[in-house]
């Protein structure tokens, strides 16, 4: 049975899909609301999802937490991004001498609109300023812990391998019982 995931981005959905290649794409741009609290806008996602589809099936968000900024901007990247260039995003994220960042990605699993299951991956690198070509969002601005690139300058494959998204999708599988990811 294929598992759907719900997302108006394309993007997303192809660097979803190169992990667990069993997914579907519903596209539908679910409204996102305005919290720092990513459970809270994963159920929310999840509630307008039902509007639409009968489930299974899964919702994201992304968020990237600069040290600097003591946690933002966190779930509230995307409406960062709107209004800051990516240059100004990094200004922000490595002010005080402190450059840390964390990305996350919570995914909401979802038989029906009363149990959801949360599966979050994280993983800590730093904020530099922009760099590199491909990705997208603010890509070129992380690079993860261990490595020199930013996630720009890494390309599809090699972010995948080590990426936020990948530790969520696991940890999705494990739970289905399956071994989808790659």
């Amino acid at each position: 049975m294929p598992l759907y995931f719900i997302t108006g981005n394309k993007n997303k959905f192809a660097e979803a899909q190169s992990i667990y290649p069993d997914l579907k794409q519903l596209d539908i741009d679910l409204t996102e609301i305005q919290e720092t609290d990513a459970r809270k806008v994963i159920a929310h996602k999840v509630r307008e999802a039902f509007q639409h589809h009968p489930g299974p099936f899964v919702v994201e968000d992304i968020a990237l937490h600069f040290d600097a900024l003591n946690g933002l901007p966190g779930t509230l990247i995307k409406w960062f991004l709107k209004h800051l260039s990516l240059e100004q995003l990094a200004a922000f994220g490595s002010t005080q001498n402190k450059a840390g960042a964390e990305a996350r990605a919570i995914i909401g699993y979802a038989k029906n609109p009363q149990e959801i299951h949360f599966f979050e991956g994280s993983i800590k690198g730093t904020v530099v300023m922009p760099r590199g070509k491909t990705g997208f969002g603010w890509d070129p601005l992380f690079v993860p812990e261990g490595h020199s690139s930013t996630f720009a300058e890494m390309g599809v494959e090699e972010k995948n391998k080590i990426s936020m998204r990948k530790i969520a999708f696991q940890k999705l599988a494990e739970f289905l019982g399956e071994s989808h990811t790659r």
